[in-house]
């Protein structure tokens, strides 16, 4: 039984592009461009005539913009959106990522006429991003305000726990850890062996609509556990993500607060020639400074830092940032688990990871190498994430200790690092 093709939307004013993209697309036996539509007017008016499974739009459009279109769209019949730009250009580098703040899922350069060098490696990549997107669920989104960082303390003070009860830490009480933390992985420990295979096959799960979890208190398992939760001091946060990672970084980086105690250093999956428009976007967004990490500098205290474009970002033995132009692992350079392994192999137990969503299995084995080395590893749940895989592979791995909807990362972050560091 054959199945359906995935029906796309092309929301476009260039004549050219559509030509291309329609040759693009319809060139794979799952994929039918289902209709075209040269103003974001138009493109509302053909959403119900077409029912397409995937829209691609363009950021600069007469009539109505891209943003405009998105913002539409996602308030009156969701449905997945890929952002197609033309993002060398610097007015472009930063819009772009305010239609991902509206609602757009992911973001591709806008081919153009004689690229016959790249051609196939664009057209791979913009089917394998359409089809990722024809198996995301969406749901309807009002534009958000910019993001509150979480309240912390003006100075060094006892633990007080983010949660609506404030009670304080005693053995015999166990909610000191906020309610919000939703679930804790018991079975990571630092003597976690490296040859654990996988049991799940990486795949894009569709997401329902985000609910709030059940929430229940977690407590340190023990007295040498609760020991470790009030001494350990973490001295770097490193996260990665693929697939609607802008989204949660903006939730993520966006609640930390101005006088956050560490370093945090990213890696963010995303098309050639939007990093430094990403940087930008999340720089207007954060309270903390964001920037490409710059080679030969030791990362900071209270600011974020992005692995450079087409290269691995690790560390040297004296602990500064050094590009690496090895082989892609997992497919991808920069990778997740390159960096995972770099820092934990110099911070050790000092290490935290978080692992947000996107596809393929990319940081779950450098996860797995924070966990054995006795960091803090973190999971984006399947509820919260636009595509359950790197989170998922990771989680089967045994190597996250905490399961996370997105927006209960930071407060865990702020919770552990404030004050634990003092």
């Amino acid at each position: 039984m054959n199945k359906k093709p995935i029906r796309v939307l092309l929301v476009e004013d260039s004549p050219v592009a559509i030509i291309i993209l329609k040759r693009i697309l319809n060139s794979s036996p799952d994929i039918e461009v289902v209709g075209t539509a040269r103003t974001g007017v138009e493109g509302l008016k053909m959403i119900p005539l077409v029912q397409p499974h995937v829209i691609c739009t363009d950021l600069h459009m007469p009539q109505m913009n891209g943003l405009e279109f998105t913002e539409q769209v996602m308030s009156n019949c969701p449905k997945p959106i890929l952002v197609i730009s033309a993002s060398v250009q610097p007015e472009n580098k930063e819009n772009v990522f305010e239609l991902l703040a509206a609602g757009a899922i992911d973001v591709f350069p806008k081919p153009r006429a004689g690229i016959n060098a790249d051609y196939e490696s664009i057209k791979q990549e913009l089917i394998t991003k359409v089809r990722v997107l024809s198996g995301v669920s969406v749901f309807t989104l009002r534009r958000k305000r910019n993001i509150s960082p979480i309240q912390t303390p003006a100075t060094p003070v006892k633990p007080v726990p983010i949660s609506t009860e404030n009670k304080s830490f005693s053995p015999e009480n166990k909610s000191f850890l906020p309610k919000l933390i939703t679930t804790v992985n018991p079975t990571v420990t630092p003597t976690v062996t490296p040859t654990v295979t996988p049991t799940v096959t990486p795949t894009v799960t569709p997401t329902a609509t985000p609910t709030r979890p059940k929430q229940i208190s977690v407590t340190p398992s023990s007295k040498d556990d609760r020991s470790t939760f009030l001494t350990q001091r973490y001295r770097i946060v490193t996260i990665g993500a693929s697939t609607g990672g802008p989204q949660a970084l903006q939730t993520i980086l966006g609640q930390l607060p101005a006088k956050f105690p560490v370093p945090v250093v990213c890696v963010q999956h995303i098309s050639q020639g939007f990093l430094q428009g990403l940087v930008d976007w999340l720089g207007r967004e954060c309270h903390l400074p964001v920037k490409i990490a710059p080679f030969g500098e030791v990362p900071q205290p209270g600011h974020i830092y992005f692995s450079p474009e087409g290269k691995h970002l690790e560390l040297d033995q004296c602990g500064r940032f050094i590009y690496s132009s090895t082989e892609p692992y997992s497919g991808h350079r920069p990778s997740v688990t390159v960096t995972f392994n770099s820092f934990a192999k110099y911070y050790g137990r000092s290490t935290v990871g978080v692992l947000l969503t996107g596809m393929g299995r990319d940081g779950a084995d450098g996860m797995l190498t924070i966990a054995q080395a006795g960091g803090l590893t973190i999971a984006q749940n399947e509820e919260s994430c636009v595509v359950f895989g790197m989170p998922k592979e990771a989680i089967a791995l045994g190597a996250a200790t905490h399961i996370l909807p997105v927006k209960d990362i930071s407060p865990l972050l702020v919770n552990r690092l404030f004050f634990n560091y003092f």
